[in-house]
């Protein structure tokens, strides 16, 4: 499931890659977790490396946050890209999304909102998507070797610890339940 990959293999195979930031906000109880996937490829034949993993520690305001993504996406290799930055507002809600819509970033926002529902729906700029969803989409990547970890990234050993114990249990009820995901 992990994998020591370099960044030069494979970019000859595959067309110019796109960069997605996924960020899962937390601050006192959950970490806040940054992930930036590349993508190579197009369609249901794309292949995702993880090419950084962070925790910022725990009780990090959010505007030390926004300023540390506004860094990253400043990167000569990022700022030539057009970048994804996917944000999960479930918790915090809009007004930390604000913050991100305020700061000019050089990427476009996707405000990802997470529900116990049963199909995607989208009200203005906001996806509200099932969390069966969302694991999924992990599950499938993984299981056809189309997401891949490197070895040496801080955090991976923990990332792949966490989706190891990821799980779904169906209650009495018929409903599907999720746990586990973090720690």
């Amino acid at each position: 499931m992990i994998y020591n990959y370099g960044y030069n293999d494979e970019i000859y195979y595959h067309p110019a890659p796109k960069y997605t930031f996924g960020l899962d906000l937390g601050q006192v109880k959950d970490y806040t977790a940054l992930c930036i996937l590349e993508r190579h490829g197009e369609g249901d034949t794309a292949i995702y490396h993880a090419r950084h993993l962070q925790r910022f520690a725990l009780g990090t305001s959010y505007p030390a946050i926004v300023v540390s993504v506004a860094e990253m996406l400043k990167q000569p290799l990022l700022s030539k890209e057009k970048v994804r930055l996917a944000i999960d507002e479930t918790g915090v809600g809009a007004p930390v999304v604000d913050l991100f819509r305020q700061a000019r970033l050089r990427a476009t926002l996707y405000p990802i909102h997470i529900t116990g529902g049963a199909s995607v729906n989208q009200d203005r700029d906001v996806e509200y998507v099932p969390k069966r969803n969302l694991v999924s989409v992990v599950q499938v990547a993984l299981q056809t070797d189309r997401l891949k970890i490197a070895a040496g990234l801080p955090e991976a050993q923990t990332l792949v610890r966490e989706l190891q114990n990821f799980q779904v249990k169906i209650t009495d009820a018929a409903n599907d339940t999720y746990g586990a995901w973090r720690e």
